[in-house]
């Protein structure tokens, strides 16, 4: 694969405004998205759009979203989608939503507040500085950190996700579980996202595994990562097999044949290893 560069600019990107969509499922977070939303658009990011999609969440997020979109109809749009159907479904849906409406990049993004806005302008800024198809805002290059709530268990159980992943997979990134992470809107299109195995959060293995096989340049840059402000997490014990599970299928789907694509390319063994940026001041 092509080897990452380093760097990560302090700031805004200077330049042209660049088309950047926020593709931010939602389910049960009306009480958060508001807030998330708010700190998004105070961004000096002009080219910022904000893609909410959202699975008939029954709290009301949808009224929530659609109340967002009338007050900022030339920045935020809502995709209704007609019931729970996992993370992963919901972001192919909004990925490919963005590309179609004219994105340059597509960012992934929590609702719950544990991506802090304030990190969007460097993960664009690094995209745009190196030039990457992939910039991951990592939680384990030096300098990211945990959110500090979090219990010695849950620290420990994150770490040893993202190192059992890469142990079979072999990708070389630090963070390949990480949901925040800017895609260059051609290498969206590129992937045949409609053949995704996973509905759940495993799809953020899923796609940055697909971008490592297939040559694409990824860059890591640290963040602070936050614990959620309102609710209950939705890691349910179906979602955490279902992401151990993921490796092994992706394993053995690259040897003879099948897999998800990039383009033409069929996912197989890693050229090499990608490093891992230094971390911020």
């Amino acid at each position: 694969m092509a080897a990452p560069h380093a760097g990560e600019p302090d700031g805004a990107p200077d330049g042209p405004a660049v088309a950047v969509t926020v593709v931010m499922p939602t389910y049960n977070e009306a009480e958060s998205l508001p807030a998330v939303a708010r700190e998004l658009l105070a961004l000096p990011l002009p080219g910022l759009r904000l893609l909410v999609v959202d699975d008939a969440s029954p709290d009301g997020t949808g009224a929530v979203a659609d109340e967002l979109a009338a007050r900022h109809p030339e920045r935020v749009a809502v995709l209704h989608r007609t019931g729970k159907d996992g993370l992963g479904r919901a972001y192919a849906a909004g990925m490919a939503a963005a590309v179609a409406r004219g994105a340059d990049y597509v960012l992934q993004m929590d609702a719950d507040g544990s991506h802090p806005a304030r990190h969007v302008p460097q993960l664009v800024g690094s995209a745009l500085a190196t030039g990457a198809d992939l910039v991951v805002g990592s939680r384990y290059v030096p300098g990211g950190r945990l959110a500090a709530e979090w219990p010695t268990h849950r620290r420990l159980l994150s770490r040893w996700a993202n190192r059992y992943v890469d142990a079979v997979l072999r990708t070389g990134l630090r963070d390949i579980t990480a949901g925040f992470a800017l895609w260059r809107a051609p290498v969206v299109a590129a992937l045949d996202l409609e053949r995704t195995r996973s509905a759940g959060y495993s799809f953020q293995i899923e796609l940055k595994h697909a971008a490592v096989r297939s040559g694409r340049s990824v860059v890591e840059i640290p963040i602070h990562f936050e614990e959620r402000r309102q609710g209950i997490s939705k890691m349910s014990a179906a979602v955490q097999l279902e992401a151990a599970m993921l490796p092994w299928q992706l394993l053995l789907a690259g040897l003879p044949r099948g897999g998800l694509t990039l383009g033409r390319l069929a996912l197989g063994r890693p050229r090499r290893r990608p490093r891992a940026t230094r971390g911020a001041r």
